[in-house]
This record gives C-alpha cells, structure tokens and sequence, in this order.
C-alpha cells in the first residue's frame, strides 16, 4: 500500500499518540484505595484493647466540639500568615496565632497543587495521583469514603459558600449551598463577595453544625499579577476581617457547659513566585493551618509552626466530630488537637486511626506484617490493653499515668510509620499496560525510521506493505503468541491491569495491529537490506556517495544530544537552556554558511557583475548590483541579529526551576510604576505585528488586521495591563469581555478569507497565488488570536517571533538553498526555543489558565482548554504553521517538499517522546519522578498530539503528483 509522505506521517503520530494514551493510563498509578466497597460505619468500629477478658465496647469518645467552621483561602501561602508580612497582611489572624487559644501548623500539600486533588485530600485524606490535573476541570461526584459523606450520614447539617468544584463533588451533601465558578481567572472580587454576602445571616442561626467557606480571590489575583502584587494585601486584610467576623460570632453563641466550637483556617495549596500553582516548589505545597478553638490552651507568644501532611486534617476532624475515619485516610491525627481530652480518650483515637491505617496498609501491601509501623502499632495496641486492664482495676497512680503516655507515644510513633509508607506508595504502576504502550510506540517510530528514504525520496511516497503483512502466517502465529500472552498476564496477575479490563473486541484489535506493525517491520527491514530491490535509488541525495554537511551534523547531533539530556532530572528541569544553546550554535552555523556564500564564492560574484556591466545598461547594472549588495549584508545581518534577539528574550521570562524565583524583565515591565513603559512597548510591538503580517493579505484582512491589533491594545487597557493616553488613573479595571469579543470577531472573519480562498485553489481552481494568498492569512489569523491571549510583556516574544521568520525566509533558507529536512528542522528548533521564551517550563504551575477565559462570561469547557492549549503551546504551533506557509508558497520549491516537511516533523516529535517513556519506566521509583519527570511526561504527550493535528494540515496543503504537474 503505497502512501503519501504525509498521509504516512499524521497515520503513526495519530497512532503513537494510542500507544502513549495507554502508557500514560498505565504510569499515573491509582491512588491507594481500599478493597471494601462499602464506607466505614460507627458499627464496623474495632473494640477497645483490653488484655485478658473479653474485648471492650467499640464506642467512640464524646466529640470533641458542636460547630465546625472551615475557611479555605485558596493559593494561602503559609507566608502570608506566619511570614515577616504576616502581621501586616493578615493582623487579627496572626494575633490569634500568637497569643489566642490556636494550634499553627505549616501543612504540606502532595503535588499536583491543583484545587480538585486537594479537596479530595482534605475529605477523603488519601493522596490523589497526577491524573486528577485533567479531571480538575470537570469534576465527576466523588464516590468514595469521605469526611462530609460521614457527617451527612451521622445527621451533621452542613452548608457551603465558595468553589463549585465542592458542589460537583458532593451533590445533595449540604443543607444549603451557593457554588461559585473556580475558572473565571479575571474575577476577584464578586466571586468572593458572592461567599460573604451569605455570613451574616448564617452565623446567626443556629440549624448548622458545619460550614464551609472556600474562597477564591486570592487565586485568581496570583495568576493575574503574582504573589508580590499590590493587590494581595487588600485582599489578604478582607479574608482577615471575615475570620475576625466569624470569630466573633462563634464566641458570642458559646454556651455554658456546651462542647467547644472549632474554627479553621487553612489553604488548599500555595503559589509559586509567579503566581501559579500545581508544582512541588515550597511556596507552592506549603500552606498555612490554624486551628482555632476554647478547647485549646492560650499561647502567650509566637512559637514556631509545626510541620503536618494536609492529610491530617481529615482523621483529625473526623475524630473530633465523633464520625469514623475514611476508609482511604493516609494521615494521621495531629496530636495538639487531643491535649486537652482524657488519657484514655486520647489513646482511643489514636487506637481508632491506628486500626483503620493498619487495615489500609493490609489492602495495598502484599508484605504488610513486615512494615515497621504495623509491628509497632500490634506492640502499642498490646500495650494499650494492658493499661486498660489497670485502669479498669481502679489503678490511679503516677505509674499507670507514665505507662499511659508511653502508650502514646508508641501509638504515635506507629501512626507516623504507616502514614508515611502509605504516603510512599502512591499507587501501584501498572507495568503491563505501559509495556504494551511502550511496544506499540516504538513499532511505529521504527517503521517510521525505516521509511526515510522512500519518504524523503522525490517521489516522497511510502510504500507500507500491509496486506502482504497481513496475509502472512507470521502475522496469524504472533496473534496467537500475543492473544495466549495476554490471557496469562490478566489471569494471573494480582493488581488489575487496564488493559486487562478492555473489551475482547479492543484487545484484538491492539494484538492484530502489534503483529500486523511487528510483520511491516520485518518486511520493511528485509526489503532495504536484499540486494537489488533499488530502494538506494530513491535516497534523496544528490550524489551517489552520502556525506553530511556540518549544518547537517549539527542539526543531528543536536537532535539526539537533546533526547538523551532528558534522562537527567537537572535537564529536564532547565530544558530551556538547553535549546537556548542549540539555537545559538544553530545561528552561528547559519552565520558559517552565509559567509562562506557571500565571501568565498565573492570571485565568482564579481565576474558575473562584469558580465552584467557588459550585457546590460549602465542604469540597469547599477540598480541591480546595489540590491546583490543590500541583499548580502542583510543576509550577514540576519544570524547576529537573530542572536541579539533571542539573547533579549532570554532575559525578558525567567524559566526552569533553579533561577525561576529571579526579577526578570517581565516583573520590571508588570509593576504599577513602569506602567507607562509597558503600553508603550505593547503598541510598538502590535504595529509591528501588523506590518510583518499584513504583506501577504488581502486588503479585507489587512483591515481586519488593523481593527483587530487595535481590539487587542483596548482588551489589555481594559483590564488594566496598560494604559490609554485618556484613561483615568482611577478607573476601575473591567473583565474586557467586549473588547476580546471584538478581536474574536475579527479573527473569524480573517479565517474564514483565509479558508475560502484555500478552498478555492483547491478544489474551483488551481491558481498557486491563491492558495499561498489564503494560507498567510489563515496564519495572519492564528498570529492576531495569539496576540490577544499573549500577556502584554510577552508580546516582544510575538514581535521577535514574527521578525526572525520574516528574514529567515528571506535571507536565509531561500538564498542559502537549504532542502525541505534542513528547513524543517531549523523551524522545529526555533518552535522549542519560543516555547521558553513565552515564559513556560516543564512544570505544570508556569500553565496559564487565566487566558482560557478571555472574552468569556462564564467557564465553557471546550473554548476555555482550547485557548489555554494554544496559548501555551503558541511559539511550536506558529513556527510549524509558517513553516506550512513558507513550503506551500515557494514556488522553486519541488512539490514533494510539504510531504518531505511533514515526515521530518513527526520524526522530530516521535524520537524524544518515545525516548522519553523509556527513561520515566526505568526512573519510575526516582526521588523526582512526581516533581520532575512526571509534568514532563505530560507536556511530551500533549505535544504529540498538537504536532499530529499540525500533520494533519501539511496533508490537506501538500500538492498531489497530477496537480503539480498541470
């Protein structure tokens, strides 16, 4: 069967990107979890220890308070409460720490930081696994046992004001709700006015036993401008006047000889330094605890701050509301928090969480008995027995008192032990689904390297054999090895398998395209390697003896260097410095190039404009010359000033991990006092844009353009980025809305000329001037889109962009010959660098979700991924699009050079990502794989997809051999 080279390449990027979706389903492990279907109930409760005598009753100590109030800041920083600002930012809150009846605590939140996982830490207590980032946007009803389940069950009246993302969660849980939308990034103020405005009126009442508050503000003003912006104060003294507020109230309904009230103040995670969140950095999983409440002693100054898992929390609630402790609870109780009660109720909570870790670490560890804090906690639950057995004697002395807390202090230390080899295994990889991923990748990456010549040759056609595969009896026998394979493994195997629960129809068809690729494979090898099959003739050289260039060695040894460098969590890390350096040696080998065009062939040069001077005019000769003279220098021009851009660029967004905490241009440009600076500079950049853009466009879209690019400066002015030259200084900032409407409008309607005209050329017509006339502005398009969703700081990084393409094009890749592999490969560089540049990194934190929301009132789903995926991914996505547009255009180009551009673009992503899942199977129990390695993995997944989609493209503008010829 004989293929297209682009049809062949979008065919196994569509397929790699199954192979890697298997993987992935694989690799993210699922969260430990019990094996019992059913929620933990007060009957199932394991029975006081008492040695000697038949076991006690399984009651539960008396609750330790009535009301329970929770108020979740979310992205609280544990700074902004115990820190240097802390009794700035928040006064009344830090009083309370330092000299009220508290408990503080730094509580750590497990990555990924992200909102949905952490409100499943904090009501189930289990730990959930990377996967949870995607589900963040759409949160199914959580099913398992939890902490608010457990008190609707025990009659408890529950209400909630905040976050939605509960609602979604735990529908028909509460008494009374009011959800607000997490993702309207722009919004900071109603969204927290909206939890507010409910407070008075509910703390007067008396028909609630729990209320939770979860608010959003604080969030929202990190992605805008940062954890150091000015904004954070105001909001931090409004969230410290509610707790102030709700303080107050709880004090005044305290009645006499009634339990305690419990009041807490905590954050779901923290922000990084640029205002995002989802990572491991401190600030980002170090989050403020403070637990204020009657039952606890008065502090008499400022002590530091313990150190608990945010985990914690949830057995330490649910004991001390008297409900039972989450079946899939890691965390264990926080000791302060019990003081107060009796020996004998302390131990018992501590016995309750202890029993129930230790029937967790039963369900999800084969070697269980051999843990050390299972055998710890049989020699505390022993102990514990025989103190009852004392205690019920009617022993009160001192001895019985010091055998007590030793007891405790057993207990504690086996709590502590189970919770962290719990917290360790975070879940069990499932090894066979990502082998049969791994195996399917890499069939497709082989016979995607196997196919280079024939790809690559002039006729950029593959010629895949596939039926003769499939007629084969090697194809039937690997059917049956794979198909007896697979049964072994699901039967035999103690953790269930993914892949062992698909349909029989699915598992066939994976088993009969795994041979089917294994028998292509082999036929493929064979054909190259027999003698006489003229495969050789079809190599795309131009000799008959290969030899590399060293642009060529460069740009392979650059490659492969890349793909290696990422088995080092350092390089992974700071990935962007390794391209800055590719792309600088890249220019100064392009810089290699033109002067060895333009100096050394400078004899030949000078003969040939005396030929000219001869043959021509003088007028004529003059002109001529003078633009071979211009033409040179800004070719010579080019490289360096290619390198002085990228150079600035660098400066512009600090990235990676070890120096991202450093001011950078883009904190300079953002602050209130240089305001001024950054409107200037973002009108410059955007006439720039236009003139760049606007050369291969019609005059409908050069219009369209202009009143778009002016669309974008009103959105920025609007929502208070930049300034108009009449806007007043204290004019309230507004969501833009209308303004980024208007630019969408436009953006429209410059695609819709772009795609008419395409149409047109492809299908009425077969006028080139046409179709290159649509593609430019389908790109012109995409550039206006990404302007608007560009931050304005980063708008050099579009401007820089666009300029660089502009004289490579001109100057570089045209005059210098370079052929549709070496073109290729310089864009797809060039798209690398550009995704640092913007500002991104391999964390998941630097994602900025606040631009899935321009121009939207509320959170729609589809537009909102769409957006965030293109502004993250807009430096790879806009080089490989001018890429189609500058291969497609160039009419001395051979016809085959988009097919040959479109397979060197899928070898490019395949060979990294396939590289990559190997390198995180080996480092699986690595120290950094959920900090490093992991967010990466996600990052080269998403990339393939985005990079088949681009495929795609190349495929409906590459030219078929009978429309090239006519």
């Amino acid at each position: 069967m004989k293929l297209r080279s682009s049809v062949f390449a979008s065919f196994i990027l569509i397929f790699e990107g199954i192979g890697i979706a298997l993987f992935l389903r694989g690799f993210f492990p699922v969260p430990v979890k019990s094996s019992f279907s059913s929620k933990s109930k007060l009957s199932d409760l394991p029975a006081e220890p008492l040695t000697g005598s038949t076991p006690n009753s399984s009651r539960l100590p008396q609750p330790l308070f009535k009301r329970v109030v929770v108020m979740l800041i979310d992205a609280l920083r544990e700074d902004f409460v115990f820190g240097p600002d802390g009794r700035k930012y928040m006064p009344y809150t830090r009083h309370m720490v330092e000299r009220g009846s508290s408990h503080s605590f730094v509580a750590k939140a497990r990555p990924p930081t992200v909102t949905m996982p952490r409100i499943k830490a904090l009501t189930t207590g289990s730990i959930p696994g990377f996967i949870d980032v995607v589900m963040n946007l759409n949160s199914p009803a959580l099913l398992e046992d939890n902490l608010i389940w457990q008190a609707k069950t025990a009659g408890k009246r529950m209400i909630f004001y905040g976050d939605d993302t509960w609602v979604r969660l735990f529908p028909k849980h509460f008494m009374e709700y009011d959800g607000t939308t997490s993702f309207f990034v722009s919004d900071f103020t109603e969204v927290d006015n909206n939890v507010t405005r409910h407070l008075d009126g509910t703390l007067k009442r008396d028909d609630w036993d729990i209320l939770i508050l979860h608010y959003l503000g604080l969030d929202h003003i990190g992605h805008i401008s940062g954890p150091h912006s000015s904004l954070i104060q105001p909001k931090l003294l409004e969230m410290d006047d509610i707790l102030k507020k709700i303080h107050s109230a709880l004090i005044s309904k305290e009645a006499d000889g009634s339990l305690p009230y419990l009041l807490v103040l905590c954050g779901d995670h923290g922000m990084s330094e640029t205002g995002s969140h989802g990572g491991s950095s401190e600030p980002e999983v170090n989050t403020p605890l403070v637990l204020i409440s009657p039952a606890f002693k008065r502090k008499g100054g400022m002590e530091p701050p313990g150190e608990v898992e945010q985990v914690d929390l949830t057995a330490t609630l649910a004991l001390g509301l008297g409900l039972p402790v989450s079946q899939n609870n890691v965390g264990h109780l926080i000791p302060g928090v019990f003081e107060e009660s009796t020996l004998r109720d302390q131990l018992r909570f501590l016995h309750l969480n202890g029993h129930q870790l230790s029937c967790l670490l039963k369900d999800s560890m084969s070697g269980y008995d051999k843990e050390a804090g299972f055998e710890q906690f049989r020699v505390a639950e022993k102990a514990h027995g025989n103190w009852m057995k004392l205690y019920l004697e009617g022993n009160n002395s001192e001895v019985l008192s010091n055998i007590g807390k030793k007891v405790l202090k057993q207990y504690l230390e086996a709590l502590a032990a189970m919770s962290s080899a719990l917290s360790k295994q975070l879940g069990k990889y499932d090894m066979y689904s990502m082998i049969a991923g791994m195996v399917f990748v890499f069939q497709l990456l082989l016979v995607l390297l196997l196919a280079m010549p024939e790809a690559l040759s002039g006729e950029a056609a593959v010629d895949v054999p596939v039926l003769s595969s499939l007629l084969s009896l090697p194809f039937y026998l690997l059917c049956l090895l794979l198909a007896s394979i697979h049964v072994l493994v699901c039967t035999s195997t103690e953790s269930s398998c993914y892949f062992c629960s698909l349909s029989w129809g699915l598992v066939f068809a994976a088993v009969a395209f795994s041979s089917a690729m294994f028998c292509t494979l082999v036929s493929m090898a064979t054909r190259h390697l027999t003698p006489g099959t003229n495969i050789n003739r079809k190599l795309p050289f131009r000799s008959k003896e290969w030899s590399l260039s060293e642009l060529d060695a460069l740009l392979l040894a650059g490659t492969v260097g890349h793909t290696l460098s990422l088995a080092a969590s350092s390089f992974v890390e700071e990935e962007h410095q390794t391209w800055y350096f590719l792309l600088n040696t890249l220019c100064l080998a392009v810089f290699q190039d033109v002067c060895r065009k333009y100096f050394r062939e400078q004899r030949d040069t000078s003969e040939e404009e005396e030929h000219i001077l001869l043959s021509k005019d003088c007028h004529s000769s003059v002109h001529q010359k003078a633009d071979i003279c211009s033409e040179k220098w800004l070719a010579l021009a080019t490289p360096p000033f290619t390198l002085v851009c990228c150079r600035l660029l660098r400066s512009l967004n600090q990235t990676g991990v070890q120096w991202a905490h450093l001011p950078d241009m883009g904190h300079w440009l953002n602050s209130s006092e240089h305001r001024t600076v950054l409107s200037l500079l973002a009108a410059f950049c955007l006439v720039l844009i236009y003139l760049l853009v606007q050369r291969r466009c019609s005059w409908v879209s050069k219009a369209a353009l202009a009143l778009g690019l002016v669309g974008v400066y009103s959105y920025r002015a609007a929502v208070g980025n930049v300034l108009f030259p009449w806007q007043h200084a204290g004019r309230p900032m507004s969501k833009g809305t209308v303004e980024a409407r208007f630019v969408y409008v436009f953006v429209l309607g410059i695609l819709f000329s772009g795609t008419k005209d395409l149409l047109r050329s492809q299908i009425i017509t077969t006028d080139a001037k046409l179709k290159s006339r649509g593609l430019w502005e389908i790109y012109s398009g995409l550039v206006l889109l990404v302007s608007l969703l560009f931050r304005a700081h980063n708008l050099p990084v579009l401007c820089c962009c666009l300029l660089i393409q502009t004289l490579m094009a001109q100057f570089i890749w045209k005059k210098l010959h370079y052929d549709a592999a070496q073109t290729t490969i310089m864009h797809y560089w060039f798209g690398q660098a550009f995704f640092y540049f913007q500002g991104n990194s391999n964390n998941i934190a630097t994602i900025d979700i606040s631009v899935g929301f321009v121009g939207l009132e509320s959170y729609i789903e589809a537009p909102a991924i769409f957006l965030t995926a293109l502004s993250t991914y807009a430096g790879p996505l806009l080089w490989a699009c001018h890429l189609v547009c500058y291969l497609s255009s160039e009419r001395d180009r051979s016809p085959v050079a988009v097919g040959h551009g479109c397979y060197c673009l899928a070898l490019l992503r395949s060979v990294p990502a396939a590289a990559y899942i190997v390198l995180v199977t080996v480092l699986r129990y690595h120290l950094f794989i959920w900090s490093v390695f992991s967010p990466k993995l996600l990052y080269e997944s998403m990339h393939v997809l985005l990079t088949a989609g681009v495929c795609l493209f190349f495929y409906t503008m590459e030219q078929s051999p009978s429309s090239s010829k006519s």
